[in-house]
C-alpha cells in the first residue's frame, strides 16, 4: 500500500551524529547556531553553519525554509538540511518545517537533531505526513534509492517518543484515508472497502457490515437507488469505538461513492477519472476511527459509511424516478449525479435512530459548487447549532485544516419543492448549490440533534503538492475531527 517512514527516537550522542549516514537535518535561528547541540555540530563541521548564517542564502530564506549544505566537512552525511526558525515559531509552523525536511530529504537515511527544540513532536508529524507515497500500482525502479530509516536525536528521547506517540496514530489515520481515496475504483470496490474496514477490528473497533437485504429491510430506498445500476453491492459499514463511559456517542457519517459516473445523468468524459475520490467522506471517517482506536481515545464515537457505486445501466435510477427514504419521505430524483445526498440521507437517519448520538457530523465530496465558492483551501461547513460549528472550526484551525462556515435558511428550501414527491434532490437552478444540498440534508436531521455538514469536494484531493503531502488525496478532516473529539468529548 502506501509508504510512510518509521521514526525512531534516540538519545543525543555527538559522535553518533557525526557518523550518521544519508542526510542530517538541523534547526538554526536567523543569527546562527543557538543551542549547545547545534553549536557542537557546527564545530564538527568547521564552522559551516556559522558561515551560512552570515551569508545571503540564509538572509533570504524564510522561516521554515530549508537550505542544503552538500558534502559537509567533518560529517559522514551526504548533506545537512538547515531549517530556519526562531524561538517564536509556533507548532503548526514546526509541523510544516517537518514537511519541508521530508520534501528535501529524499528516500535515504535521515537524522533530525531535535535536542533543545520546541515542538519536536510536531516536526515528526509533519515529516511523516509529507513523506507519504502511494506507489502500490507502480513498478519499482531497482536503481532507486532504497527507503532509509528516520531517527530523531534528543537529549530526552523517551519524552519525545511519548509526545510523538499520539501524533503517530494521527499520521497513520491520515495515511489510511489517503490510501482509500487514492485507490482506483477497480481495486477499491464496495466489497474491498468494507473488508478493509472490517480488518480494523484488530485495533479494538467493533465493525458491522449491513448488506443489501438488511438495507432493504430497513427501508433505505434512497441509498439503494444510487447503487442499483452497479454490479457492486451497496453496503453500510458501522464502526464503533467505545472508549468513554455510558454517554451517547458522537456520530460521524461518510459518503462512500467508490466511483461516480453520474449515473444516467452522465458526467463529461474529461476528468471523470477523478471520481475515484468520491468516497472521500467515507475515507475521512474511516481514517478518523483508525486514529481514535490507535491512540485509545477516551470517548464514544461511531463511524458510519454508505458504500455504493453510481453507474448507468438498464437497472439504473432514472431522472424523474421517485424513491422513498428510510425516514419515509419521498424524493424525486431530478439529477442522478446528485447522488451523495441520497446516500447520506439514509445513513444519517439510521445513525440517529439506532445510536441517539450527542452530535452528528457528515462528510462528503458533495458539490462542485463548494469549489467555486471556496476553492481548494477550505471545506464548507454548515450547521444547525452555533456552538457545535464553532467547536469544529476551532479544531480545524488548531490543526491547520481550512474550513469556512456558510449560511443556511428556509429561503433556500423553496427550490427543493417537488410536484410529485415530498422533495426534489436538487434545486431548480445552479445558484447556491452547496447551500441547497445542505438544506436537503437538514431534512434528515432529527429535532434536538446537533449537526454539522462538511462539504470536502475541494479539499479531499489536490492536483499539486502541499506543505504536508504529495499531490492526490490529502486526508483532510482526520486531524480536525481527532482534535474535536479530544477537546470536546474526552474532557
Amino acid at each position: 500500500m502506501s509508504r510512510t517512514p518509521r521514526i525512531d527516537f534516540h538519545p543525543h550522542d555527538a559522535q553518533d551524529l557525526t557518523a550518521a549516514q544519508g542526510r542530517v537535518a538541523v534547526f538554526m535561528g536567523p543569527d546562527g547556531p543557538e543551542t549547545e547541540a547545534v553549536r557542537a555540530l557546527d564545530e564538527a563541521m568547521g564552522g559551516a553553519l556559522a558561515r551560512l548564517a552570515g551569508g545571503r542564502r540564509w538572509s533570504r530564506a524564510g522561516t521554515g525554509d530549508v537550505v542544503e549544505i552538500a558534502v559537509p566537512a567533518g560529517l559522514a552525511a551526504e548533506a545537512v538540511l538547515v531549517v530556519k526558525h526562531d524561538a517564536e515559531t509556533d507548532r503548526l509552523a514546526m509541523r510544516r518545517a517537518g514537511g519541508a525536511i521530508a520534501a528535501s530529504a529524499g528516500r535515504g537515511d535521515l537524522t533530525v537533531l531535535a535536542s533543545g527544540l520546541r515542538h519536536a513532536g510536531e516536526v515528526a508529524l509533519g515529516l511523516a505526513l509529507r513523506a507519504y507515497r502511494f506507489d502500490a500500482h507502480q513498478k519499482q525502479d531497482p536503481d532507486a534509492e532504497p527507503d532509509g530509516r528516520v531517527r530523531f536525536i534528543s537529549e530526552d528521547a523517551e519524552a519525545l517518543a511519548r509526545e510523538a506517540g499520539p501524533m503517530a496514530a494521527i499520521a497513520e489515520g491520515v495515511a489510511f484515508t489517503r490510501d482509500l481515496v487514492n485507490e482506483p475504483a477497480n481495486v477499491l470496490t464496495t466489497d474491498d472497502f468494507a473488508a478493509r474496514l472490517a480488518a480494523m477490528q484488530e485495533l479494538g473497533l467493533e465493525v458491522e457490515i449491513l448488506e443489501e437485504d438488511e438495507l432493504k429491510r430497513l427501508g433505505m430506498g434512497a441509498l439503494l437507488a444510487v447503487g442499483q445500476g452497479s454490479d457492486s453491492p451497496s453496503k453500510v459499514v458501522v464502526m464503533r469505538w467505545q472508549g468513554g463511559g455510558d454517554e451517547a456517542p458522537l456520530a460521524l457519517v461518510g459518503k462512500g461513492v467508490v466511483f461516480d459516473t453520474g449515473g444516467i445523468s452522465l458526467k463529461p468524459a474529461a476528468g471523470m477519472e477523478d471520481m475515484t475520490m468520491d468516497m472521500g467522506g467515507a475515507g475521512t471517517v474511516a481514517g478518523t476511527m483508525r486514529a481514535l482506536a490507535l491512540r485509545r481515545a477516551k470517548a464514544n464515537v461511531v463511524g458510519l459509511v454508505g458504500l455504493v457505486e453510481n453507474m448507468p445501466s438498464g437497472n439504473a435510477t432514472r431522472p424523474g424516478d421517485v424513491v422513498r427514504s428510510m425516514k419515509g419521505d419521498t424524493i424525486e430524483v431530478i439529477n442522478t449525479d446528485a447522488e451523495g445526498r441520497l446516500v447520506l440521507a439514509d445513513v444519517m437517519w439510521y445513525a440517529q435512530e439506532r445510536f441517539k448520538p450527542s452530535g452528528m457530523i457528515d462528510l462528503a465530496t458533495l458539490t462542485g459548487a463548494i469549489i467555486v465558492a471556496l476553492g481548494h483551501e477550505n471545506a464548507g461547513v454548515f450547521s444547525n447549532e452555533d456552538g457545535f460549528a464553532e467547536a469544529l472550526l476551532a479544531a480545524a484551525q488548531a490543526e491547520g485544516e481550512g474550513a469556512w462556515r456558510l449560511p443556511m435558511g428556509e429561503a433556500y428550501d423553496k427550490v427543493l419543492k417537488s410536484r410529485v414527491a415530498d422533495m426534489r434532490n436538487v434545486g431548480t437552478g445552479r445558484e447556491g448549490g452547496s447551500i441547497t444540498a445542505a438544506q436537503f440534508l437538514k431534512r434528515f436531521v432529527q429535532d434536538g440533534t446537533p449537526w454539522i455538514h462538511l462539504d470536502i469536494a475541494g479539499t479531499a484531493s489536490l492536483k499539486s503538492d502541499s506543505a504536508l503531502g504529495p499531490k492526490g488525496a490529502t486526508g483532510w478532516g482526520v486531524m480536525a475531527l481527532n482534535r474535536l473529539v479530544a477537546d470536546r468529548y474526552e474532557g
